[in-house]
């Protein structure tokens, strides 16, 4: 039965993540270090030391995340795992997708940690502060979200930015239009409407010139084509062709995460186990509450290296 890698989005961060790694690994130690060499600054002593506020901050957390999520990678490899040979397919929750591509070889890590950077000031520019909103809507209906961000938009951005799975959906776009489509859901039905501490409507129309300047940035780096196929967010297919990678890059910023979807079809095409690779365990508990017939594993500590070296054979 098939494996799958996946890597995780904003959210997952925490201070002193991927420290034991780097501490036990010198594989993993050089991947922070090259992500420090490529911004010009020491985001290692960032991720490990904090503060938490700074860590959080989009243009600081993408890059981040996606330095455990390689530093993972680097230390199963320097064990003797082979992506190409065990792992049929790769998919990131939102900036997990360049993590997920970066493993894959299809960018290095420098140039994710760039872009990374690039697409976390970029979506934070591209919305004046205290304009955009995001709210997390629980246990109510895809339809019943969207006719609800139809009702309350009326000219005004309001969409679903993430199908996460577990009845759980996110709305985005202008803050007023958020703020009235939360209360029709809530009077539709929903468990939960919660407006969600975010610095920016993220994955809606609103990115627009976030993902214009995504185009140049990845007009502008080496591409390849990746080991292993990557699942893209946007459309839920596999693909090894750099060029489509890419387009699919552009229209992530300001399209939908259909991370539901991601690991339905994971599920229809024979994949038995999703192994989280970075921070947190956060797309584990999703998928558990999509498939339960998918396992899911965690590797993203020196003790989950040697768990799943084991597994994987």
């Amino acid at each position: 039965m098939a494996v799958a890698f996946t890597f995780p989005g904003q959210g997952s961060q925490s201070v002193g993540m991927g420290k034991d790694l780097a501490d036990a690994f010198p594989e993993a130690r050089r991947v922070f270090e090259e992500v420090d060499e490529a911004l010009g600054e020491s985001l290692s002593k960032l991720i490990w030391e904090g503060p938490e506020e700074t860590l959080t901050l989009t243009a600081n957390a993408q890059p981040a995340l996606m330095a455990v999520s390689l530093a993972a990678l680097r230390a199963l490899e320097s064990r003797g795992f082979s992506l190409k040979d065990k792992v049929s397919y790769v998919a990131g929750h939102s900036l997990g997708e360049y993590s997920a591509l970066a493993a894959a070889g299809f960018v290095s890590v420098a140039d994710a940690a760039r872009l990374l950077r690039i697409r976390g000031n970029a979506m934070q520019a591209a919305v004046p502060a205290g304009e955009g909103a995001m709210a997390a809507i629980i246990g109510l209906e895809q339809a019943d979200v969207e006719a609800a961000c139809a009702e309350a938009g009326q000219g005004s951005v309001c969409q679903i930015a993430n199908d996460n799975g577990g009845g759980q959906l996110v709305i985005s776009g202008a803050k007023a239009a958020v703020e009235l489509a939360a209360k029709l859901c809530t009077e539709k039905g929903a468990k939960r409407a919660l407006m969600l501490q975010v610095s920016a409507p993220f994955h809606s129309a609103l990115m627009a010139p976030a993902a214009e300047i995504m185009r140049e940035a990845l007009a502008g780096v080496a591409k390849k084509m990746p080991v292993v196929p990557v699942v893209s967010n946007v459309s839920v297919t596999p693909t090894s062709d750099p060029d489509e990678i890419a387009r699919r890059l552009v229209q992530q910023v300001t399209g939908r995460v259909r991370w539901r979807e991601t690991v339905e079809w994971f599920g229809a095409n024979g994949v038995a186990t999703l192994y989280e690779v970075g921070a947190g365990k956060v797309l584990s508990g999703l998928a558990r509450r999509i498939n339960r017939d998918i396992a899911t594993a965690a590797i993203g500590t020196a003790t989950e290296i040697d768990a799943a070296l084991t597994a994987l054979g």
